[in-house]
């Protein structure tokens, strides 16, 4: 992993401080929790772009029957719906003759990315994930996309975010390879940027595990183990997540479905081999973590031996001055040097030359 620029460590404690971490939204899921239905959204945003090689409109709706007229529309279109309500997302699958299966998988939350081909209708399931800064958190949204003769539908959970832009993008040029391509194409296209959005949370992540490198190397206390814990849960959520995904797009691979055509299959294969990819990189960044745990204990150790090492030394430079006072303390009255005038600076000077010579030994000894 390329080394990047390092911040300040004072600047490492703020961002990694899972004591000041504001609770995540509702879409923040864990894939390995199992599923549940989902709170109805507040508001809905309906965006369709209807688009053929040479002219392509983009509108936005306010009712989802507004959209059913594109069932049966000889130009392709996309039709995203931001925000989910049981009612809305019943309508659509009903006029686009989507499964009822597919509808609860839709409405579910928490879903297990996943792929299935149910009545020439095509439908995938995966995370849209971000990272969030505020936090250093992985903050997942379900994206549920289902393909037809000649539109893609994608649901979506949260109105304000997602990752199309650049999809959207080359949908406004004309002559672009996704406006003379098909509805299978315009899948991929979702799916492509999806993935590599992928890549810029790693990266994110990738950072913050090179923040606590030297985080803790320089301050191995129970506040950095707990940054550690954090950043681990993190990548752990991230792996979860994204895991599946590789199986869903070998289902598109092995589909042989009429609505996948076998030019487009090699860019399926396309992200097939970033997923792959990708979580070969999520492995590498858990062992990382993981490594990070042990050099927390490793330094916590190296810490606790330097402490003890001069604890040890304080200790024997101290013993034989102890010896000398114990011996002079005794109360006999009859003792050699007792009646001496200067004894008592003899038996000082005695022992300090003794703490000099130990210590000139002790440091030829390479000892401290």
């Amino acid at each position: 992993m390329a080394r990047r620029n390092k911040l300040p460590i004072t600047d490492v404690v703020q961002v990694l401080n899972p004591f000041k971490l504001k609770k995540q939204r509702i879409m923040n899921f864990n894939p390995a929790a199992g599923t549940s239905v989902r709170k109805p959204a507040s508001e809905i945003l309906i965006t369709v772009f209807d688009y053929s090689a040479d002219s392509c409109s983009q509108i936005v709706l306010n009712k989802v029957e507004e959209t059913f007229k594109y069932l049966e529309s000889p130009t392709l279109t996309w039709i995203n719906i931001d925000g989910l309500r049981k009612e809305e997302v019943h309508a659509v699958c009903q006029q686009f003759l989507i499964h009822p299966l597919i509808e609860e998988d839709i409405l579910s939350n928490g879903q297990r990315a996943k792929m299935d081909e149910i009545n020439d209708r095509l439908f995938c399931l995966l995370p849209m994930i971000y990272f969030n800064k505020e936090s250093s958190s992985v903050d997942l949204e379900q994206v549920s996309i289902v393909m037809g003769k000649n539109f893609v539908i994608s649901f979506q959970e949260d109105p304000t975010r997602d990752v199309f832009d650049p999809v959207r993008t080359k949908l406004s040029l004309k002559g672009s390879r996704i406006r003379n391509g098909g509805a299978d194409y315009l899948c991929y296209s979702l799916l492509d940027v999806i993935v590599d959005n992928y890549f810029i949370v790693m990266d994110k992540l990738g950072e913050r595990i090179e923040m606590m490198e030297d985080l803790v190397q320089h301050q191995p206390n129970t506040r950095t183990l707990a940054r550690i814990n954090y950043l681990r849960r993190q990548v752990f959520l991230f792996k979860r997540a994204i895991s599946p995904v590789r199986e869903l797009v070998n289902g598109f691979l092995k589909s042989e479905s009429d609505l996948l055509e076998d030019q487009v299959t090699k860019y399926y294969k396309d992200v097939y081999d970033h997923i792959i990819q990708c979580n070969d990189l999520a492995d590498n960044y858990r062992d990382m973590v993981l490594n990070l745990q042990e050099m927390y204990h490793t330094q916590l150790n190296l810490k606790m031996n330097e402490i003890m090492k001069v604890l040890a030394v304080v200790t024997t430079l101290m013993a034989p001055p102890t010896l000398v006072a114990g011996i002079y303390g005794m109360n006999f009255h009859f003792m050699p040097e007792l009646e001496k005038k200067y004894g008592y600076y003899y038996t000082l000077g005695g022992m300090g030359l003794l703490l000099i010579l130990m210590i000139f030994i002790f440091r030829k000894r390479g000892w401290f």
